[in-house]
């Protein structure tokens, strides 16, 4: 194949040249901004790392999600060790499948929005509900069962191997999100800006950022390059566009101000490494006057006694050597001291072995002093009053001296045999953390030094701004001269001709004064330069030039290779961004890199930080934007536009973080100085106008998407800020609040999107447009009812975890659920059409809506709730019409083919037609019908029709009654069929369902109207009652009846009474007639039966009639009517004596129909009535006369009471 064309390959060459030169680039810009975020960390001044933030919470990932879910899961299925009630069992049953199944809540964990405590709480908010709705408990509170089922749920989430682990995990967490030391800020911002561990080590050692004065040293340079760039600027007179002229002059003058700031903040630091214990006075007065105006060298001079130092020596004396003069067993022993102070002795030692090793403690002030360290040997001789001095030596040690034991040469008295006597011991000096630098240099100046020698320098550092040059004579300790270095500039000069000493000069220059030094070598030159370099604070870095290519002029001072860690940096690039000046970079676009991979770090830890920096990155920021001047605007603006592009692209940001940051400039922008900041630059004003459109769209979009940015009412009140920062943006400006109907009109288009977006959402997980437009109608029933179920959780949802942030605008909530119902009415009407006539399946959905609905206060009788209504009130009143006829024929061809056999408390008619009565009743009830006239006209219809169908059934029954009641014997052989007790029962149990099928609740007045009709059907089945117990009565009395009309033949004056008498007692006379129940005489058997039949009969009666009131009133009405017809037989025949066997017959029945009905409950004024006295009284004399006459003709029968008669 051809290769491709040369323009083909260059175009290539130069994308990757372009790629390689942009890779480059955002090298150095990465490396260059570490520089000075290393400076920072290493030296803050300004800044410290807050210990007042929340704690922010470990963020959830998918994998943990999904093992949390697999532990809920295993909990349910009875998997794991916890015991648990089904109450807790349903309550985390309902939060695995609505809470952590929900895609919501996996797309916010996606997110990195998480954490354990979110899921923790949703699961607390939910068990308190729940909780709350259970029934008390003696002896169990409910708070007890929350923190029981709270710690069920810990143990749940940990699961089995979690548990040791917690603790753990916990104290690193708490440790990470508090205060990090140097080393981890280092670290993380390393990580941050990926550099590389080598390129840190080169910028660590070259910037000597373990160098605190170096550090000191460095930001004076940078303050002073700053208060420079300042007075330049108002020179050229070349500013930043601002909104107003008259700011030109004050952003000057804020430079200055916050440069002044920054030095007063650096002189009020501790000028030691250890601590605040070296301040001196003159820190005190600095800070009242030295930084308001900057430069001039006469607002505080420094006295003599102001740069007094404090040294400590030590002295260690070793041996001594070349003692030959004294004897070996002689004691020796030395002293030393310090010119000016206390005075030392060694142990006594002997003259053949003079080591000590004895160290000796001393302090001075002298920079300069005189050790004099002196051998003795003890006298023998009695009369000697001093030890004997062998010899002495005298030392004049510097910090700069040489720490190790060295061997001096002792001066010994004249005449001493030890000429080569010599001493080892070590002076160790320390160097004050004050003192800068010290040693001999040559000096010559104009006001001070004014003649060129050799002299002591002390370079000391009084505050972080206050440095001098002092002289020192030996045993002094104040300087002989001094001279501040505020304003002087040092520099590497060729050496003068006409000075005699010294080889290597340098100067420091002034204006109107020059002082000149030198030092007799190089390296101690370099050395000096630099230590003065960094107290001056100028900005010109002064370089000898012998060595400009290969020196770095910021060697450390103390004794090292510098040239070697100069060629170190130079080989890999380090030394432009060392020594690069910071006063000349863009810090504002550097800030802003620096936050936006801060923040872009932060939001891929491992905490849910929701936007929220750590507290050391908050710290870094801070100090980097007080060190290189960052505007606060500036910060706030970038900000804002990096969290609201995580925003966008699906972060979860707390809106706390975005409302302060928008108020920050919302004041600046404004004019309120936040910050002091007066200025205002046009940029700043027209980047926050775009930033607060842009604000504006994405607080809307949010709200629009409520349900799935705030998922769960999660991150806690954010929702409730989202709002609250709205209502911010839509101001015109800090002072004037936006009227509420306007910030009203846009939460309202917000949440009418809201709507849309729920609702889309909803379907497209239910999936059911396809199912609505090609499925049958029983299917998109079906489907429409599960789509309804969804909608009213979703509301619900929405009215537990977001009604309390819209709290503002509750009919705003009921408006966004109004536009909800909208669109799911079209789905719904769709559904329904499609239903075939006269089908009710659709019934259940009308109830799931209006059982949601009704209790909403806000819905109830909305709009979708009256259309709901207008859908179904044909479909009600079809469907109660067609009931009504079916119910209606039912009831007819019921009865037509009635058995009239004993079903439950009727027969199997009754049963049918009630039940479907108030199935009917009930189904119409549980509609809970919100109209409260279609309500009350549908409950009266059917009280109506329950009352025409009880009618009917109740004529029907009563008609049946007497039929079969006429075709039953009149004789004692009459036993009542239980068809005729099951029609009673069918009376008795309509009277009963009359009650609760028929009664109105309606007010009082419609009660006394609806009262009229209801009495209609009580009285009808009342009276139908009293029908069929007095057909009852008139059968039972008819057979009573007939026994009597047989006893009447034994009327006395009948031919046949004649007849019957004479067969009786003929019989008597020639044989006894026997009188057992078994073979009774042929006229007993006439009472026996009659109270048979009586007997049995009220055993059925009172065995199948359900209602004992009126079996009480039937067996009263019998008993009566018994009385009275057995009276009135008796009364016919007053004139006529009865023959004995109707006395027998009569009292026999009398006295046993007066027991049986007392058995059955009949009541004593019933019984001892007017009529049964009357007969009483007859019979009794009947028996009086007949036992005159004939005493065993009654045959043991009498109307006196006996336990002994037969039954």
């Amino acid at each position: 194949p051809a290769s491709p064309s040369p323009s083909v390959r260059s175009e290539g060459r130069d994308e990757q040249e372009q790629r390689r030169q942009r890779e480059e680039s955002d090298r150095r810009l990465r490396l260059q901004l570490y520089t000075f975020i290393a400076r920072c960390i290493a030296y803050p001044f300004n800044a410290k790392q807050p210990t007042d933030m929340a704690r922010r919470q470990q963020k959830l990932n998918k994998q943990q999600l999904q093992v949390v879910k697999e532990r809920f899961q295993a909990f349910l299925n009875g998997e794991t060790q916890i015991v648990a009630d089904e109450a807790f069992c349903n309550a985390v049953r309902s939060y695995y499948e609505v809470f952590l199944r929900s895609d919501r809540v996996a797309r916010m964990v996606h997110c990195g929005g998480c954490s354990a405590s979110d899921f923790r709480e949703v699961f607390k908010k939910n068990i308190e509900k729940r909780v709350r709705s259970l029934p008390e408990i003696d002896g169990l509170s409910k708070e007890t069962v929350l923190s029981s089922w709270i710690a069920k749920y810990d143990a749940i989430y940990r699961g089995e191997e979690d548990l040791y682990k917690q603790s753990n995990r916990m104290a690193l967490s708490a440790v990470s999100e508090l205060i990090l030391s140097k080393e981890q800020l280092y670290e993380m911002f390393q990580q941050i800006l990926g550099i590389k561990k080598l390129e840190h080590q080169l910028i660590y050692n070259a910037c000597q950022l373990d160098n605190t004065d170096e550090q000191a040293a460095q930001i004076r340079r940078e303050l002073d390059g700053r208060l420079q760039l300042a007075d330049q600027m108002a020179k050229e007179r070349k500013y930043p566009k601002f909104v107003a002229k008259e700011m030109e002059q004050m952003y000057i003058e804020e430079l200055r101000s916050s440069v002044n700031l920054l030095m007063a903040n650096l002189e009020s630091l501790p000028v030691s490494k250890g601590g605040p214990e070296f301040k001196l006075q003159k820190l005190k007065r600095s800070q009242n006057s030295a930084f308001l105006d900057i430069g001039d060298e006469n607002d505080v001079q420094l006295s003599k006694s102001d740069v007094v130092l404090s040294f400590t020596l030590e002295i260690v004396i070793m041996e001594v050597q070349g003692l030959r003069s004294l004897a070996p067993n002689r004691i020796v022993y030395c002293t030393m001291e310090v010119e000016g102070g206390e005075k030392l002795q060694t142990d006594q030692a002997e003259a053949s072995r003079p080591q000590w090793g004895t160290q000796g403690d001393f302090t001075t002030t002298h920079p300069r002093p005189v050790v004099k360290v002196k051998l003795f040997t003890e006298s023998t001789g009695v009369l000697a009053l001093e030890d004997k001095e062998l010899g002495r030596v005298v030392l004049y040690p510097t910090s700069n001296s040489s720490k190790s034991p060295e061997l001096h040469k002792m001066i010994v008295p004249k005449n001493s045999q030890d000429s080569d006597l010599r001493i080892k011991l070590a002076v160790r000096m320390d160097k004050p953390p004050h003192m800068k630098h010290c040693g001999y240099l040559y000096a010559l100046g104009q006001k001070v030094w004014k003649r060129w020698k050799k002299r002591y320098f002390v370079l000391v550092q009084v505050s972080q701004y206050t440095f001098a040059m002092c002289s020192y004579r030996e045993k002094k300790s104040e300087p002989q001269e001094l001279m501040q270095l505020e304003g002087y500039t040092v520099d590497y000069t060729a050496p003068h001709s006409g000075l005699q000493g010294g080889q290597m000069f340098f100067n420091a220059v002034k204006e109107g004064d020059t002082i000149i030094f030198a030092t007799d070598d190089e390296q101690d030159r370099i050395l000096w330069v630099q230590a003065m370099y960094r107290a001056t604070g100028q900005s010109y870095k002064p370089v000898p030039a012998s060595q400009a290519q290969k020196t770095n002029p910021k060697g450390s001072n103390i004794h090292t290779d510098l040239s070697q860690t100069a060629d170190h940096t130079q080989k890999h690039g380090m030394d432009e961004f060392i020594s690069a000046n910071p006063c000349k970079f863009d810090h504002a676009t550097l800030f802003r890199v620096l936050q936006r991979k801060t923040l872009d770090h932060r939001l891929n830890d491992s905490y849910s930080c929701l936007g929220w920096f750590s507290p050391g990155q908050v710290f870094v920021l801070d100090e980097y934007c007080a060190r290189y001047g960052v505007r606060g605007c500036h910060r706030h603006l970038c900000y804002l536009n990096e969290l609201m592009e995580h925003s966008e692209n699906g972060a979860v940001i707390d809106p706390t973080l975005l409302h302060y940051s928008f108020a920050f400039c919302a004041s600046h922008v404004h004019g309120n100085r936040p910050d002091g900041i007066g200025t205002v630059t046009i940029e700043e004003k027209e980047r926050f106008e775009d930033i607060k459109e842009r604000l504006a769209s994405l607080l809307e979009n949010q709200i629009s998407h409520f349900r799935y940015c705030f998922p769960f009412g999660r991150p806690e009140g954010a929702l409730k800020a989202t709002l609250s920062l709205l209502e911010r943006v839509l101001m015109k400006d800090i002072a004037t609040p936006i009227p509420a109907e306007d910030v009203k009109k846009v939460v309202r288009k917000c949440l009418e999107k809201a709507a849309l977006i729920n609702y889309t959402r909803l379907t497209d997980y239910a999936k059911i447009e396809d199912t609505l437009n090609q499925a049958p109608p029983s299917v998109k029933l079906e489907e429409v009812i599960h789509l309804a179920e969804l909608c009213i959780e979703v509301l619900q949802q929405n009215e537990e975890h977001h009604s309390e942030a819209f709290a503002w605008w509750p009919d705003l909530l009921a408006e966004h659920a109004e536009k909800f119902w909208s669109l799911f009415t079209v789905d719904m009407d769709s559904a329904l059409e499609a239903q075939p006539a006269d089908s009710w399946d659709s019934f259940p959905l009308f109830q799931l809506l209006n059982n949601f609905l009704r209790n909403d206060s806000l819905l109830c009788n909305g709009k979708f709730h009256k259309h709901l209504q207008e859908i179904f009130v044909p479909l009600v009143i079809r469907y109660i019409d067609l009931m009504e006829s079916s119910i209606a024929q039912s009831l007819h061809r019921g009865l037509e083919q009635e058995s009239w056999q004993p079903v439950k408390n009727g027969s199997a008619t009754s049963e049918d037609l009630f039940w479907k009565l108030d199935a009917l009743q009930m189904f119409v009830f549980d509609l809970h019908w919100p109209e409260p006239e279609f309500a009350h006209h549908l409950e009266q219809r059917l009280k109506l029709m329950a009352s025409d169908m009880i009618e009917a059934c109740v004529k029907r029954t009563r008609i049946a009654f007497e039929l079969k009641l006429q075709k039953t014997s009149k004789s004692t052989d009459l036993r009542i069929p239980s068809s005729v007790c099951t029609m009673f029962n069918v009376l008795v149990d309509a009277k009963k369902q009359t009650a609760k099928l028929c009664i109105l609740d309606g007010g009082q007045e419609f009660a006394n109207q609806w009262q009229q009709y209801h009495s209609k059907i009580d009285d009808l089945i009342e009276e139908t009652v009293k029908e069929v117990i007095s057909l009852l009565v008139s059968k039972f009395i008819a057979v009573l009846e007939s026994v009597l009309s047989k006893l009447s033949r034994y009327d006395e004056g009948t031919f046949f009474s004649s007849i019957l008498s004479f067969t009786v007692k003929a019989a008597a006379k020639y044989v006894d007639v026997p009188t057992t129940d078994h073979n009774r005489k042929p006229g007993m058997d006439l009472a026996d039966t009659y109270i048979t039949f009586v007997r049995q009969n009220q055993d059925i009666l009172r065995d199948k009639i359900n209602e004992e009131m009126y079996i009480e009133r039937l067996f009263d009405q019998w008993y009566s009517s018994s009385m009275k017809v057995i009276c009135m037989w008796l009364a016919d025949r007053l004139d006529l004596q009865l023959h004995i066997y109707q006395l027998k017959m009569l009292i026999k029945m009398v006295k046993k129909t007066y027991r049986d009905f007392r058995l059955q409950g009949v009541l004593e004024g019933t019984l001892n009535s007017k009529m049964y006295d009357t007969i009483h009284s007859r019979l009794t004399v009947e028996e009086a006369t007949v036992s005159v006459s004939d005493g065993s003709g009654l045959q043991g029968i009498t109307m006196k009471d006996s336990d002994e008669e037969e039954g």
